[in-house]
């Protein structure tokens, strides 16, 4: 008999991989696709969903066909996104009303800025865990139904997006459920990505009508929410489809719960960073929902089936790989690669600090008119000292987030499981380590958002039994102790906030 295996869609912010891992959760096959990024006007970015659904379709062919397997060796299929990013789509046609609106966009800030002037703020966290902002899904949805129809044509019927999401002909999904739609024809998502659309009341575990009614999202829209590990299956591939095989998709996680999965973060207290498009640190906090008084989200960590919620205090901070990808965007650089070629040819940043807030701030500061900021130049300011200064602000960041989450927690952080494109830069991970004083571990295996999904769909079906199995998998590739000493990084990292606060409130004029 054949070989068999468990497959991951990663459905990330940048490009669409597909992976597929053996029990010793080592990688048998690996494609990956870009997609375009849309930027209608500053501080908008949107994504097409049918591109991403074909983009998806052509990396599972491809991964597949590279490694000379067939999707009958395929004992699951689990999914991973880039959460918040939200569609809406025709129920009967299944296509698009409009572009995805992505994480990152900026767009609704006004509408957040509405819901703190009339104090809903607290509300909304105690419900949701979330702070209020246009990072999340319902001011987008609420932006789609009120502002989509103009920007595409008009229904057949010419009525309006509202009317239509209110008689349930719409269907509205972060990029899992859409997804799983495309794959099942089942409109279901998990617990994770719920959590992160400000509808959903984490401590009920149901869409809050209250929160519904606000942004005026009918029930009818939206998926059912089910484990991220679910015995009872969200459906299968059809077997006529581009697959050619009925495998069963199982899982699903948001890209950073996945991530904590994937670093097998099952226990209280356990942590991790994974350093992407932005960098996201999670701590399991067990069945407990603990509350942020410093500027952090309460989330959905994970939940398997038949089995408690697990939560999660969350660090989300908008922009850190994205900000070498703007150096290369300015030709500061070639690759990523060469970054810590440039950084490591000074021995300092001279004084330059920079505040990557090209889409706002995250946390701990949520500040949506934050904008990008360098301050500290001289004449003898040189790109060596930009790109160092741009890997240093990766590591500030963090540090803002640990701090907090020591103060929330109450747990002091001695280690911390990184992932993510970024952790192969050894300099930054020696350079994270000196900034927050703390033991940085790299796994072996780095795709760990891939690794995740594929867990938590390959112990629905049985490949894995218990999560001990998954533990045993988890190997370290490198650990980096800090070598700089503290009162030295403490100074650094005191001239940074300095930094941070010119950034604050800079885009009054959008």
């Amino acid at each position: 008999m054949a070989d068999t295996y468990v497959g991951s869609i990663d459905q990330g912010t940048t490009g669409t991989r597909f992976m597929v891992f053996d029990h010793s959760g080592q990688v048998v096959a690996n494609a990956y696709e870009k997609h375009e990024q849309i930027y209608p006007e500053p501080g908008w970015v949107e994504h097409d969903p049918i591109e991403i659904w074909e983009n998806t379709q052509e990396v599972v062919k491809r991964g597949l066909d590279d490694a000379d397997l067939d999707a009958t060796q395929l004992e699951a299929l689990g999914i991973t996104n880039q959460r918040e990013t939200t569609v809406v789509w025709d129920a009967e046609t299944g296509k698009p009303v409009h572009n995805a609106l992505v994480w990152q966009d900026r767009r609704t800030t006004d509408r957040v800025e509405e819901l703190e002037a009339q104090d809903k703020v607290e509300d909304i966290r105690e419900k949701t865990g979330l702070e209020a902002d246009a990072y999340f899904s319902a001011t987008k949805t609420e932006w789609i139904l009120d502002n989509a129809e103009p920007l595409k044509m008009q229904s057949s019927r010419g009525e309006d997006l509202r009317d239509r999401a209110e008689a349930g002909e719409l269907r509205m999904g972060t990029i899992d459920a859409w997804l799983i739609y495309n794959l099942t024809g089942n409109h279901i998502t998990d617990v994770t990505n719920a959590s992160r659309t400000m509808l959903y009341n984490i401590r009920d575990l149901e869409w809050d009508d209250e929160l519904l009614d606000e942004f005026g999202v009918p029930h009818s829209m939206l998926p059912e929410v089910r484990p991220s590990s679910d015995e009872e299956l969200y459906g299968h591939t059809d077997p006529d489809g581009f697959l050619g095989a009925e495998v069963p998709v199982a899982g699903a996680l948001g890209d950073q719960q996945a991530a904590l999965f994937g670093q097998t973060c099952f226990d209280e207290g356990d942590a991790k960073n994974t350093y992407g498009t932005g960098s996201f640190y999670l701590m399991n906090t067990g069945e407990e929902a603990v509350a942020s008084d410093h500027g952090l989200l309460t989330t959905i960590g994970f939940q398997m089936s038949g089995e408690p919620v697990q939560y999660a205090l969350e660090g989300a901070i908008f922009i850190t790989g994205a900000a070498i990808e703007w150096l290369e965007d300015v030709d500061l650089i070639n690759n990523a690669a060469q970054t810590a070629e440039l950084a490591r040819s000074v021995d300092s940043t001279d004084g330059v600090y920079m505040v990557p807030a090209f889409t706002g701030l995250g946390a701990p500061h949520w500040d949506g008119r934050a904008r990008g900021t360098i301050v500290g130049m001289t004449r003898g300011t040189e790109k060596e000292h930009i790109v160092r200064a741009t890997l240093e602000s990766i590591a500030y960041q963090t540090r803002d987030v640990a701090e907090a989450m020591e103060a929330d927690s109450g747990v002091e952080t001695t280690t911390l499981r990184v992932d993510g494109g970024a952790v192969k830069n050894n300099f930054l991970c020696q350079l994270q380590s000196d900034i927050i004083q703390t033991d940085i571990v790299r796994p072996e295996v780095d795709e760990t958002t891939a690794l995740g999904s594929a867990y938590a769909a390959g112990l629905a079906v049985g490949y894995w039994d218990t999560v001990d199995e998954l533990r045993d998998n988890w190997q370290v590739d490198r650990e980096f102790s800090a070598e700089m000493d503290g009162e030295e990084a403490d100074k650094l990292y005191s001239r940074w906030d300095d930094a941070v606060e010119r950034s604050l409130d800079w885009a009054r004029e959008e």
